[in-house]
């Protein structure tokens, strides 16, 4: 697994809420992929979705922003981080749900 140049940020996400069902992990992908953030992100069994996101301080700071809004059927009510210490490989992909 290679890591992505210019990650000075990693980190893991859980987001809960409105936000499976409502197109939030293709919205994901594809802010994600605009911002050049490379990761991936699931739907939890638990009914929330989880998300890794490496890139520029900046970058994954704006994306954080965006997660708390979602595309427009979501209902965000939180947005949990913590610090993701593992390799991050190039570029940003859907997986399945964990």
């Amino acid at each position: 697994m290679t890591t992505g140049p210019g990650h000075e940020r990693r980190i893991r996400v859980t987001v809960s809420g409105r936000v499976q069902g409502v197109w939030y992990r293709a919205w994901t992908r594809e802010e994600a992929r605009d911002l050049g953030l490379d990761g991936w992100v699931r739907n939890r069994s638990d009914g929330s979705v989880e998300a890794v996101l490496a890139g520029s301080r900046e970058d994954v700071d704006t994306m954080l922003g965006l997660l708390e809004q979602g595309p427009p059927l979501a209902v965000v009510e939180m947005v949990a981080w913590e610090p993701f210490a593992e390799e991050v490989a190039c570029g940003f992909a859907q997986r399945p749900t964990a």
